[in-house]
């Protein structure tokens, strides 16, 4: 099931070449293309601000959008190029791909943590520690999982769950492939580490004070 994908709103630009994006860009507007899908390229406009919040937001450049341009039908898009002021580093261009729905992407998908209430390891007092909140995953354009499910029922203390635990989406596959990393783990309670911690520290200091046994030498001081 396809999740939510982001609305990415545009204008129809009059006009192509310089001038025109010069006068865009007084108007306070990113001038724009969007190519691909077996189409004709089409200039847009895009608000400033709107880009700009959404480029600060992170991810950008692998988000798959849904593009809304009054007066015609909505197309999935990908970014493909940002072009930035040199000096000022803001966005002065932007370049957009029509996806057909059986197109590849790559896009980062949330991990959804279940039956937390039930869990094991959770009820024992355990921590449930995140080490990817998402994942990097090759997906189709028409069928964009709306996130990776890990069941915690079944987890106890010292449970690490792998990318291999999580059963892929449908046409879903991670992009990294050479190593089996950690997605979660559910971490012993931080008392029962102080009191492990506190009975080795006494174990030590026993051991530090036994006299050798029979047949040993004692150490000699330095």
């Amino acid at each position: 099931m396809a999740g939510n994908i982001p609305d990415f709103n545009a204008t129809v630009r009059a006009g192509t070449g310089k001038g025109a994006a010069r006068q865009a860009r007084r108007d306070g507007l990113v001038p724009g293309v969007v190519y691909g899908g077996g189409q004709d390229p089409q200039a847009i406009n895009v608000p400033f601000n709107v880009l700009f919040k959404q480029l600060k937001a992170g991810r950008f450049m692998s988000t798959l959008f849904n593009l809304k341009v009054e007066g015609q039908e909505d197309v999935r898009v990908i970014c493909r190029g940002v072009q930035r002021d040199v000096v000022k580093d803001l966005p002065t261009h932007i370049d957009m791909m029509r996806l057909k729905r059986d197109s590849r992407v790559n896009l980062f998908i949330p991990v959804e943590f279940i039956n937390e209430d039930v869990s094991v390891g959770l009820k024992k007092g355990g921590t449930l520690t995140t080490v990817r909140p998402e994942v990097e995953l090759k997906v189709t354009a028409g069928n964009i999982p709306a996130s990776l499910i890990v069941d915690l029922e079944n987890l106890d203390i010292g449970d690490i769950v792998h990318i291999s635990d999580i059963e892929m989406p449908e046409g879903s596959r991670p992009m990294i492939t050479d190593r089996d990393f950690v997605i979660a783990n559910i971490a012993e309670p931080s008392a029962l580490k102080s009191d492990d911690e506190d009975e080795e520290e006494t174990v030590e200091e026993a051991a530090e004070g036994e006299e050798p046994t029979e047949g040993e030498e004692p150490a000699a001081e330095e």
